[in-house]
């Protein structure tokens, strides 16, 4: 009884720090549309800010995984937490854009936490229920929308440099409540003297790489347009900041919260089938979504006629909140490929699968802004993330589909055997 309850607690807690991380993580895609106005700064160098954070929090994922299985997630979680602290502080300071940059790769270490809690949530509860654990503990991606809601309202109100201020109070709060609400458990540390650049070698295992290349879309994507989405809304839409964070929600929103619900479908039906359907209707959604607005004549029998196609803000909207769920429920069932195949080294592999995530979430951001930059097309974001979900479909294909049953009984059993 008293295990399940430190199980609980440190559940609870664990998603509450990971909430505010994300929340700090995402803050760019906010704070950096008043800074872009006031840099001046073009599509490319906008893309360049928002994404400096996502850089560190992804490569520094792989060694905080190591660091979790050997020192435990108590400890690695408080101490990461605690060292973002200034660095929030001081972007409200910072007056050039290389000062954004620069504190920008420090900010950054808190989208580290997910591959700290992953396997210290997981390793509190039993491999049926480590799906919905994992799944639960990744919905702190919602902080993603909590940005959205709570940046918007501060720099209407004060200016832009309050909500690094607020953040860091918030985080220095949030790293003390951690500390005295979670628990340690000596069993659950992993001993190794394994270098860091040995566990690399994981990436020589071709089912790493695969899911690499799932979680870059699922939560690479899901990162890019959290810190693309309000200027998206803003630029092609015309709306003003807080409306534009408000819509923006309704992808981050579900994009985090259902992850829990991704985490349950994929211990009932396996990880596959889950996977299989979420590049699907990611697809299908990318698809649509990829149409810029345009206008077209046509010669009738009562002359020219102008037609216009495009996407309206509300279509736009719930195509959007669907993709939202798409990749809350695909960031849960990759994760629940890895607690199947790979129960030893939870921490080093979801690790490398985080950082792959992260570097996706760091790239495209940067490839969005180029992209409109270069084209002039605003929808070239939604293009490029289609022609990645077209990858991840084929190779799901190649390498799963043609050896099981997408949504038959065996399905749950191919994922269990890799």
């Amino acid at each position: 009884m008293e295990k399940n309850r430190q199980a609980l607690s440190v559940l609870i807690v664990s998603t509450l720090a990971f909430t505010v991380c994300f929340m700090v993580w995402m803050m760019f895609g906010v704070i950096g549309i008043p800074i872009k106005k006031a840099l001046n700064l073009n599509a490319t160098e906008f893309g360049l800010l928002t994404a400096m954070p996502v850089l560190t929090g992804s490569l520094i994922r792989v060694p905080l995984g190591i660091w979790t299985d050997k020192f435990g997630g108590r400890i690695v979680m408080t101490i990461l937490m605690a060292c973002t602290v200034p660095a929030i502080w001081l972007m409200a300071h910072a007056t050039q854009y290389w000062h954004f940059l620069v504190i920008g790769l420090f900010v950054g270490l808190a989208g580290g936490s997910f591959s700290v809690g992953t396997p210290y949530v997981a390793r509190w509860f039993p491999k049926n229920r480590q799906g919905f654990a994992m799944g639960v503990y990744g919905a702190g991606n919602s902080g993603a929308a909590v940005n959205k809601f709570i940046a918007p309202a501060l720099v209407v109100a004060f200016g832009w440099t309050m909500v690094p201020q607020v953040y860091a109070a918030i985080m220095l709060g949030t790293v003390i409540v951690f500390w005295f609400f979670s628990y340690s458990d000596p069993t659950h540390l992993v001993p190794s003297n394994v270098k860091f650049t040995d566990q690399l070698r994981a990436l020589k295992d071709p089912k790493v790489l695969k899911y690499c290349q799932y979680y870059s879309i699922v939560f690479g994507g899901y990162v890019a347009l959290s810190l693309w989405m309000v200027q998206y809304y803003v630029g092609e839409y015309g709306l003003d900041i807080r409306a534009a964070a408000l819509l923006a929600a309704c992808f981050s929103l579900p994009g985090g919260v259902l992850r829990a619900v991704g985490g349950w479908l994929s211990d009932k039906y396996g990880a596959h089938s889950v996977t299989w359907w979420v590049m699907w209707v990611s697809w299908i959604c990318l698809f649509l979504l990829s149409y810029p607005q345009f206008d077209f004549t046509v010669a009738t029998t009562n002359g020219p006629k102008t037609f216009h196609i495009g996407l309206n803000v509300y279509a736009f909207t719930v195509l959007m909140f669907i993709l939202g769920i798409a990749f809350a429920f695909g960031k849960a069932s990759v994760f629940k490929y890895i607690s199947d195949d790979y129960t030893g080294n939870i921490g080093t592999i979801s690790g490398i699968v985080g950082l792959a995530g992260g570097l996706g979430g760091f790239v495209l951001p940067i490839m969005f802004g180029a992209l409109v930059d270069i084209t002039g097309i605003r929808s070239s974001a939604f293009m490029l993330m289609y022609g990645v979900v077209w990858v991840s479909l084929i190779w799901m294909y190649w390498t799963e589909v043609r050896r099981a049953e997408v949504m038959g009984a065996h399905a749950k059993d191919f994922s269990l055997q890799g």
